[in-house]
């Protein structure tokens, strides 16, 4: 195979191929340093997980979505980079794990943070994701899962939590909810809900007075992917119910249709 040169200057010849990979060089250091530029205010992810490729497996596909990913391999290590970090804005956290593991952390998260929290587990049973979400958790995803899916997941969760300013406020029985604010009060008391939570108080008080069926509510809150055959809504209605106190019965079960809140039926 003949290499092929190029005249430069008088007597000086040079090899294109060590000019293309010079110049693939140039470029790629190009392309790293305006992904830098790029990421830089981009939306920061703390993906934790102790099995390293699967880590190296979401980043991959977030990063190329424009994601600013955290790593850590426990829960411990987590928990130091989410205080250290004051900008993140959703965590990855996978349950089984050394040191600390999922629960813990997602628990230590939820007394300073109502940051989103999506939870994955290689364990599909009922009980495991019940108990997630009374700790807080905003979705759930089983192992093996698609990148794509839980791309979609978290783009969902950070749509909802930057949508635009519409000053709404929401009223009912002493309940008063500002949307914008992302604060609940009862009789003017302070009430800490996980977004999950609040995302079902503010859909039944926008429907206030009607019977909104199970259907209707789950696609309300956690979309239409999501399975309907668990506890899930009624354990985040159980939850909900006790935070509010007193203003808790507000909420209603309307027999062999959903829930309202408030007014006739």
């Amino acid at each position: 195979m003949h290499t092929c040169m190029m005249p430069v200057a008088p007597n000086r010849l040079v090899n294109i191929s060590s000019v293309l990979e010079y110049a693939s060089v140039l470029i790629g250091v190009h392309q790293v340093k305006y992904m830098e530029v790029q990421t830089m205010d981009a939306v920061k992810i703390l993906m934790v997980d102790d099995e390293e490729r699967m880590r190296k497996l979401v980043k991959d596909f977030l990063t190329i979505k424009g994601y600013r990913v955290l790593e850590a391999g426990d829960g411990e290590q987590a928990i130091d980079i989410f205080f250290k970090e004051k900008d993140i804005s959703l965590v990855i956290l996978d349950v089984m794990m050394p040191k600390m593991d999922g629960w813990e952390t997602c628990k230590t998260i939820r007394r300073y943070s109502q940051v989103p929290i999506i939870m994955l587990t290689a364990r599909s049973e009922e009980r495991d994701e019940l108990l997630g979400f009374e700790l807080g958790v905003d979705e759930y995803i089983t192992k093996p899962f698609s990148p794509k899916i839980l791309v979609a997941r978290i783009e969902a969760i950070l749509r909802r939590g930057s949508g635009t300013s519409t000053g709404e406020i929401l009223e009912a029985d002493g309940i008063r909810v500002d949307k914008d604010a992302h604060e609940v009060t009862v009789d003017g008391k302070p009430v800490d809900l996980s977004n999950k939570e609040f995302e079902l108080l503010c859909l039944l008080l926008e429907h206030q007075g009607m019977a909104m069926t199970r259907d209707a509510i789950m696609d309300g809150v956690w979309g239409q992917e999501f399975s309907r055959e668990n506890r899930t809504l009624d354990v985040h209605v159980r939850t909900l119910r006790t935070k509010l106190g007193a203003a808790g019965h507000y909420i209603e079960t309307v027999r062999g249709v959903g829930y309202k809140i408030g007014g006739a039926s």
